[in-house]
């Protein structure tokens, strides 16, 4: 056989054994195919917004976009989906996407059902108002308030419970409705993560603040399909460099730096 063919045979045969390695249905084993399907928030400005001119702009699309390079996927070979509070954990489930990068609080009970990469982010539970409202300064005055929030979402049970039991409790199928109805005057505050917050004041900066301190921990990690330790251990690796190689910084001035939320420090990663 002349010298040209065998060398062709056996860059052939390595590349099978390359796409071999890893074992089926894994997430390393998908990102030999050079194509991944990361689930994101398409509604949230600074975090994951999907653009009316088409792009995929925020922070947890550059963490999802740093990974999957890490993991030899181009931006080009991701295809991205939006997922919910309610679907993230079935669109693992069934395969409908191979990650999910979306404001994903870690919980033990998650865990029982998908596995974690990160935490990649770290904040709290804080509230939204009008910039011109310097009446609110915590969830302790929000008595006799109206308080938005998502519907079946649990941070305005919260506050009602722990703080203000005398709130009024208003909700709305999206953040982006309450971010309506508190520029309208319908609602006085809203309630959820607080760089969630920060997101909707990047887009409002004169009419909008964050205010108070955070009053919960919730740490941000990549879902991925259990039992696929190679994949979470290669998921963490990569935060950790986009971490230590400044690019999450970066991102985190870029995106949210203008809504004036303070930046957190790196968090440790963990999961494992």
């Amino acid at each position: 056989m002349p010298l040209v063919r065998v060398i062709a045979a056996l860059l052939l045969l390595a590349g099978l054994v390359a796409c071999s390695s890893h074992a089926p249905g894994t997430l390393l084993h998908q990102a030999d195919s050079g194509r991944l399907t990361i689930g994101i928030r398409f509604d949230q400005p600074g975090l994951a917004e999907h653009t009316l001119d088409g792009r995929f702009t925020g922070f947890d699309v550059d963490v999802a976009e740093y990974v999957a390079g890490a993991l030899g996927v181009p931006p080009s070979g991701i295809t991205w989906r939006e997922t919910t509070s309610s679907t993230r954990e079935t669109d693992l489930t069934s395969g409908t996407v191979d990650l999910v990068v979306a404001t994903y609080s870690i919980t033990d009970a998650r865990k029982e059902v998908i596995s974690f990469a990160g935490p990649y982010f770290e904040t709290g539970q804080d509230l939204l108002v009008r910039r011109s409202d310097n009446t609110i300064t915590g969830p302790e005055t929000l008595n006799g308030r109206r308080l938005c929030s998502v519907a079946g979402s649990t941070p305005a049970q919260e506050v009602k419970a722990r703080f203000a039991q005398a709130v009024e409790l208003v909700e709305y199928p999206r953040y982006p409705d309450c971010v309506t109805a508190l520029l309208a005057g319908q609602v006085d505050a809203i309630t959820t993560d607080g760089v969630i917050l920060a997101g909707y004041v990047t887009q409002n900066p004169e009419l909008l603040k964050v205010v108070g301190k955070p009053f919960s921990t919730e740490r941000y990690g990549i879902g991925l399909r259990k039992n696929d330790p190679d994949g979470q251990r290669a998921l963490n690796d990569a935060i950790q460099r986009m971490i230590s190689s400044g690019s999450w910084l970066d991102s985190l001035r870029t995106n949210l730096g203008p809504s004036g939320y303070p930046l957190p420090v790196p968090p440790a990663v963990t999961e494992r």
